[in-house]
């Protein structure tokens, strides 16, 4: 009824027309308003009336797009709008390496790749005027410059020749659209505020610029929102390789939905038990599949489950129609035995290709696939591929494609040899027919630029860099990490994506290691510690008078604390002579010595304590009391200077009328000296004892 957009099954209702229930009630509401408001006019309510405002197709698009982002990730992963805020600019990265980037149209998962090519240098849009004095969202007629992924590099018309003004931008975003988009949703075109009195007809202007040019498909945002549909929701079931065992299945469900990808909950583990793919990995299988195909599988027991009561676990199963049908092909002659030899990708080292055996036979066409370097005899490290999987491929690949192979163990690069190996170990490699050896023309090339998923920690995209390409397997450097961290990959896999597809589904993009800001070292500064240095206020009454005092300050009054204040501006690059001088009391005023001198009258005894001396002295600052009101006698420069020397200060203890000396660094007492009066709690506090003194 609100104009949004969507599947059947994601809308409430009997009848299906509503988005939520806010959308419910907002419509029962006004639909009830509008009949009491006719009936009392005497007319009876039409069916035309509209109850909502409709929204722009543009809305709908944006809110379909947010329909296909299920669910809000509980492992900390940022998505959304908080992920767009703490985004990687790719423009500036791209512009300032001169990097090439790889083209949508390689990566057949994404959005609109079939579809790309349509996307060329030169085209016109209307695209979102920046600089503009408007309070409303105008836009403006741009040329397209340079397109990486999903990015373009834009130029306003008429800045003509001045590329300062070009910006980037995201072309699969709503916030560029074919021409002719303004004036049929009503929109206006106005100029970037620093051309605008550039030309005096900006209308002859634009219709010599776009007679003969092309534009983007009419439909092109519409493509867009039909290619993110996604079949997956969240709370359906499924099997999922299981991330700390990886010969073995665990049932599984889906907690979050965002672009395709998915985080999966493990049904008998913890809330953070989890892992991200993508809906057509190899990972996960419709529920029953590992007893379709015999592979182990851990039943779960939820009834003393944490996740029993977790929001996502609801009644829901996957269709085997959801996942990614694999390629069975059996071919004449020989299948795959028990017991060849052949290269693999290790899955828990995805940098390596290991020497492997099948090791055990599955239906289908799937094999348990274990790693000579690291046998075991409980099957731990096998993991399950399928025989038309990239990931696998015949004796001897590395070392036709110059590829260092991880040996077995007990082997080095100069003892091991394929033919010695296998007549060693008694065993025969597996026929190269057997595997997928086909290679597809798919674009990418060496230094071409990217945002890969690390598989070793797969919720996280990083900018990266197509390091080496063979055949159809690509290696992936991350960029500002070494190449012990680079992964091969397949041309077709579904954890590699264009430049800009984070921005597009609102997902953070991890930037580059080196190129995080590093931060200059500054000179140490050493803050003021209130707390240890000033103490508590505390009020004791003198002779029937309610006065305040807190260690450290007496109370003054307004002509005193203004005096006070003024004096302590002209002293202020002179406060280490004047810092000793104790100040006169008469009977007018009391004057204090905001230096580091405490006192606190308690039945006339002073009580003293000293902390444990540092190392470098163990002085303590005399502190000399005389009853009420007496005069104190002027500390010398010398002394003081010698008192300074020793670190040494008053501190007070939290209890009732005991003062502590202590030490701090010369560089604390400077700084208190010049910094104590002028500290806005320090004067809030003088000015309560003020208040309370009058009191």
């Amino acid at each position: 009824m609100c104009g949004i957009v969507g599947t059947r099954g994601t809308f409430f209702s009997k009848t299906k027309r509503f988005c939520n229930v806010s959308c419910s009630r907002s419509y029962s509401s006004n639909s009830k308003k509008a009949s009491i408001l006719a009936r009392l006019q005497g007319k009876p309510p039409t069916k035309k009336a509209k109850v909502l405002q409709k929204a722009s197709w543009s809305a709908k698009i944006r809110a379909f797009l947010q329909s296909q982002s299920l669910g809000q990730p509980a492992d900390g992963t940022t998505t959304g709008q908080d992920a767009l805020d703490l985004g990687f600019d790719w423009g500036k990265y791209l512009s300032e390496g001169n990097f090439e980037s790889v083209p949508v149209t390689c990566f057949r998962h994404v959005p609109l790749w079939g579809q790309w090519d349509e996307i060329a240098e030169g085209l016109k849009v209307e695209c979102l005027n920046t600089d503009a004095m408007f309070l409303n969202r105008v836009y403006w007629i741009a040329s397209i410059v340079k397109i990486a992924g999903y990015k373009a590099l834009m130029q306003y018309e008429g800045f003509e020749d001045d590329l300062s003004h070009n910006f980037w931008c995201n072309l699969a975003t709503t916030e560029v659209h074919p021409i002719g988009w303004s004036a049929v949703n009503s929109k206006i075109l106005v100029p970037p505020q620093s051309i605008l009195a550039k030309f005096a007809n900006w209308r002859e202007f634009l219709m010599k610029k776009l007679v003969g040019s092309c534009t983007i498909p009419v439909d092109f945002h519409i493509k867009m929102a039909e290619s993110f549909r996604c079949p997956f929701r969240q709370g359906m079931h499924l099997e999922a390789v299981d991330k700390l065992k990886v010969s073995q299945m665990r049932c599984a469900v889906v907690d979050t939905v965002i672009g395709g990808r998915l985080r999966i909950l493990y049904e008998d583990g913890e809330n953070h038990d989890d892992f991200w793919c993508h809906m057509t990995s190899p990972l996960i299988h419709p529920v029953g599949w590992a007893h379709k195909v015999g592979h182990n599988i851990i039943t779960p027991e939820l009834k003393g489950s944490k996740m029993s009561n977790h929001p996502s676990f609801r009644k829901g199963h996957s269709e085997p129609q959801h996942f990614k049908q694999m390629r069975v092909a059996y071919p004449e002659g020989s299948w795959f035995e028990e017991g060849m030899k052949l290269e693999a990708i290790d899955p828990l080292n995805l940098g390596n290709i290991c020497v492997a055996t099948v090791c055990k036979i599955l239906l289908d066409g799937y094999l348990m696939v274990g790693f000579d370097s690291s046998p075991s005899a409980d099957g731990s490290p096998w993991f399950c591929y399928h025989a038309s999987s990239t990931s696998i491929f015949p004796a001897r690949f590395c070392n036709k494609n110059d590829i260092e192979l991880t040996l077995p163990t007990g082997y080095t690069k100069e003892t091991f040899s394929w033919d010695t190996y296998l007549e060693k170990t008694n065993s025969i490699a597996a026929p190269i027919r057997l595997f997928n050896n086909d290679c597809p023309n798919h674009g990418f090339k060496v230094g071409m630029k990217l945002e890969a998923v690390d598989l070793m920690e797969p919720r996280l995209i990083c900018v990266a860099t197509v390091s080496r390409v063979v055949r159809r397997l690509l290696c992936i450097h991350f960029d500002g990490w070494d190449d012990e961290y680079d992964q091969w990959v397949d041309c077709d896999s579904p954890d590699i994506y264009p430049v800009g597809w984070c921005e597009l589904v609102g997902y953070q993009l991890q930037p580059p290691v080196n190129d995080e800001p590093k931060e200059e070292p500054k000179p140490k500064e050493v803050k003021k510690k209130r707390k240890s240095l000033f103490g508590k206020r505390k009020k004791t009454s003198l002779q029937g008078k309610k006065s305040s005092k807190k260690i450290g300050y007496t109370t003054k009054s307004k002509e005193s604390s203004n005096q006070q204040s003024e004096e302590t501006e002209k002293e202020k690059h002179s406060h280490k002579s004047k810092l000793g001088k104790a100040l006169q009391h008469d009977g007018s005023s009391k004057e204090t010595d905001l230096a580091e001198t405490q006192r606190v009258k308690k039945n006339n005894d002073l009580h003293i304590f000293e902390m444990e001396p540092s190392k470098s002295s163990d002085k303590v600052l005399p502190v000399d009391f005389h009853g009420e009101r007496s005069d104190h006698e002027e500390v010398s420069d010398s002394d003081m200077e010698s008192f300074c020397e020793g670190e040494m200060i008053c501190n007070p203890k939290p209890e009732d009328g005991e003062i502590v000396a202590v030490q701090i660094k010369e560089e604390e007492m400077e700084v208190c000296e010049t910094e104590q009066v002028q500290t806005e709690d320090m004067k809030k506090e003088i000015k309560e004892e003020e208040e309370e003194a009058k009191i």
